[in-house]
Order: C-alpha cells, then structure tokens, then sequence
C-alpha cells in the first residue's frame, strides 16, 4: 500500500513540478504528517526530491531528473482508454486503476505538455446518465460482470429469476442504465442477481465482433420492435417540420418518406409507427392545432376530446395567428 503511495507521490512530482504537502495530501488522500514522511522515504532511497521554501513553495524534483517507472501495465491501459467516463469506472471498480493510468502518462509527458490533461478536463467532459436518473448505487451484479469481461471469463447467476450461463462479450452504459452484451443476446444489469465469474476458465473470444456494431443494430432492432402500431396524420407545414421533435426517431425516416401531398391546405399525410395508441395520444398532443389524425377513430376521438376540454379550459377559439 505504502509503496504504491510513493510511486503516485513521485508521480504526482513529476507530473505537476511540484506541490505543496497540503495539496499532496489532498491527492493522495492522506494527512500532511503522511506526507512529509513519504517525502523523506523517498529521499532516502535515493530520488532528489527537496523542499521548495517561501512564497509558492513545496515539494519539487531536482530538474532534469525523470522516474522510468511510467509503464503502463496492462489494467492500466485499458482504463486509461475510459478515462472520459469516470462514474462508469468508479462504479467497475476501475476508479484507482485509472487515477494510477493518468498520473503514469502525465509523468510521461514533457514539461511543455504537463498542463494538457487539465486543459482537456475543463474544455470537454461526458456525461452518460440521462437527466432524470437516480443516484443510486450501481447494481451489485456490475462489478463481477466488469471482472469477468476484462478476463474472458464465463459467468453463472440469476437473471430475472433463472439460472443463466453466459461468456460476457462487453458492457454498455446507456442514458445511465448498464447493459451486459453476449456474442447474440443483451441483458441488462441490473436484473442480473447471485453473479460468479470463473475466473479458472476462459472462453474463445470471436475475434471478429464488434461491441459498438453489435449494440448499434440490436439497439436499432429493439427501437423498431417497440413501433408495433401505426397511426394516418395531416401535417401543416410547421407540423411537418415538428414532427421530428415529437415522434420516435425510429419511427421518424420512415414516417417523412410515407409523405403524400402537399393537399391544397399545404398539410402532408403520412403513415407514422408508434408504440400504442396511449403513446401517440401524447406525441401528438404536443404538435396541437398542427396535426389531424385521419385513423384510427379512436385516436381521433381522443384528440377531438382534449382539443374540446382546452378550448373549455380557454373559454373561447384558439389563436389561429400563434407563431409556427
């Protein structure tokens, strides 16, 4: 423990060109008495590290002098490469793996570059989870799946209630929710219970699959399998152009092509996929006076309904004057 403690202190040195102990401390997560007696173990050993005294001073490293214990090992590596999404690693239990991944390529960097990391942070940063998920912890099953996709290795656990064998291929976060990829099949996470990785077992990685591929078409295929309806509409120019921010982007290319018209009104008629009914009603909802339904009556009847009880609710016409 200590020694990887010293290691990320002489890199944190390098990196930076020095650092006070209360800043170190805070990096390191330890109190300053801590970190003085690091400081001097590393003396001791040999390493030129030397206080800095004044105004602006700190711990420094003698210039010119430069570690060669900046190889990345391979966990480190990887993590490295999902540096940009720091609550997916946390919550994998990478966080660490990663922080030692940084310190080690930033002590790599020249002195010129040292500030690039930094500067990158504060100009660009991801943020997966969608707006209105919880922040809840991360489902219990993610961790060993995490392990077991790093290793290759096959796992047993419950899944929604039955026993399932599987060779995880990859993981996939998605607007906050993590998904477990197989070679033919997605599961997601969090209805995964009683997960054991084997870790004396490998399987044979098909050496041609694509995780971002694969998740593309089999969320493409989901999206599209959910459109089980189909609704007839007349769009008014400014609900034509709309239409793109209401109805399911799935739906939407093939909806646009459907188009016949445009009728002496200007309106265009299209044939639009939708979940249910119930889903239209509220998609539709949003256009107003921009959107008739020609079929199914029931929508229609829906729609009539809600533009009578506005109107009550109004007490009078609509302004046939609103913006478009």
């Amino acid at each position: 423990m200590r020694a990887a403690r010293l290691m990320s202190l002489l890199l944190l040195l390098q990196a930076r060109g020095g650092m006070t102990a209360a800043e170190l401390a805070r990096e390191l997560e330890v109190s300053e008495r801590t970190v003085h007696r690091d400081v001097l173990a590393l003396a001791e050993a040999g390493v030129p590290v030397y206080a800095d005294r004044g105004r602006g001073g700190g711990y420094r490293l003698l210039e010119g002098y430069r570690t060669r214990l900046t190889g990345l090992d391979r966990a480190e590596a990887e993590a490295l490469f999902l540096s940009g999404v720091p609550r997916a690693l946390r919550e994998m239990g990478l966080g660490e793996v990663a922080a030692s991944a940084r310190l080690k390529a930033a002590a790599a960097l020249s002195p010129g570059a040292r500030d690039a990391p930094a500067s990158a942070a504060q100009r660009f940063h991801l943020d997966a989870p969608g707006w209105f998920a919880g922040g809840g912890p991360p489902p219990e099953a993610l961790a060993p799946l995490a392990r077991a996709v790093w290793g290759d290795h096959p796992v047993t656990g419950l899944y929604r209630g039955g026993p399932r064998t599987l060779e995880p291929y990859g993981l996939v976060l998605k607007a906050g929710v993590w998904y477990l990829a197989t070679r033919s099949a997605i599961y997601r996470v969090d209805r995964f219970s009683g997960v054991e990785a084997h870790t004396d077992r490998r399987f044979e990685r098909d050496r041609g699959f694509d995780l971002a591929a694969f998740w593309e078409e089999r969320a493409a295929e989901f999206a599209r399998s959910l459109l089980r309806t189909r609704v007839t509409v007349r769009l008014s120019p400014v609900g034509h152009r709309r239409l793109r921010v209401f109805a399911d982007p799935a739906a939407l290319d093939e909806a646009l092509a459907s188009a016949t018209g445009p009728d002496g009104q200007g309106r265009v008629t299209v044939s639009l996929p939708v979940e249910s009914l119930e889903v239209a009603y509220g998609q539709l909802l949003g256009l107003g006076p921009e959107v008739e339904v020609l079929d199914p009556p029931e929508l229609r009847a829906l729609l009539a309904g809600a533009a009578a009880r506005m109107n009550a609710l109004y007490g009078g016409p609509g302004d046939e004057d609103a913006p478009g």
